[in-house]
């Protein structure tokens, strides 16, 4: 193989209506916030700020008519943020479609094909 080294990988997304609903940014973000139990710190996990995070949450809610995370605010206990169960499933969806894909594309730049040429 001329570059072993390279790996595919595809950007994926899911829309609604041509809206975009959840991709690699929004999946890394709920993951997080599923994980730390908190919007500002699983944006900061993320790599984006506070109100970038809280845009794409609602941009999901609005786009979806449905919630996406359920706020406890603080207090004895500690506030805490989690994922609706609607949330999760979308979430395990788009992580299986991300799974399966990144195994065909593995696959497929493995398969022995005819070497391409330029303008085929």
């Amino acid at each position: 193989m001329l570059f072993p080294d390279l790996v595919p990988h595809a950007l994926v997304a899911l829309t609604k209506r041509g809206v975009p609903v959840i991709g690699e940014r929004e999946a890394r973000l709920l993951e997080a916030v599923d994980r730390v139990r908190s919007i500002k710190d699983a944006a900061s996990e993320a790599g984006i700020s506070y109100r970038t995070a809280w845009s794409m949450i609602q941009q999901m809610e609005e786009a979806l008519g449905r919630p996406m995370v359920v706020s406890r605010a603080g207090g004895p206990g500690g506030g805490a943020t989690t994922l609706t169960d609607e949330c999760r499933q979308l979430l395990g969806l788009y992580q299986n479609l991300r799974r399966r894909l990144d195994e065909n594309l593995g696959r497929l730049w493995q398969s022995p094909e005819p070497a391409m040429h330029a303008g085929d």
